[in-house]
């Protein structure tokens, strides 16, 4: 069941996530989160910086009262579960540009002032790294 990634800076985007609320797949059937995946990767394709961040994926990430689930992550650092984006190229580079910051951050705390525009109004939980809790 589990599957051996990179241990490193990484966006996990639910592969089998709604397209939207209201909408499962496409026209051509394809889910929210397989879009997403694939907008991510074009990016990192088209710009290098984007290299930096692991861009994995997976079925089901279990908050299916949302849709385009991502949980940004990174050793040693608090971790965020965001949802609720459109899968298009503006959310993809939203969410690479929050977890570049993430990556860059020593415990993965970005500043308000520093998250991208596309990224507010979608975070839904954090979860200490393993042996923490924060303060």
């Amino acid at each position: 069941m589990l599957r051996p990634v990179q241990d490193r800076a990484s966006v996990v985007v639910c592969s089998t996530c709604r397209l939207s609320a209201d909408q499962r797949e496409d026209a051509e059937g394809r889910r929210g989160g397989a879009l997403l995946v694939e907008a991510m990767r074009d990016l990192q394709a088209q710009e290098s910086a984007y290299a930096a961040v692991a861009v994995q994926d997976m079925p089901c990430l279990f908050a299916c009262q949302r849709h385009c689930t991502v949980h940004v992550r990174g050793q040693g650092k608090v971790g965020y579960v965001l949802g609720d984006f459109t899968p298009d190229a503006d959310a993809a580079r939203a969410i690479l540009d929050y977890t570049l910051r993430h990556a860059a951050s020593e415990e993965g705390v970005v500043r308000y002032a520093d998250w991208p525009q596309g990224v507010k109004g979608h975070f839904i939980v954090r979860t200490p790294p393993e042996g923490f809790v924060c303060t």
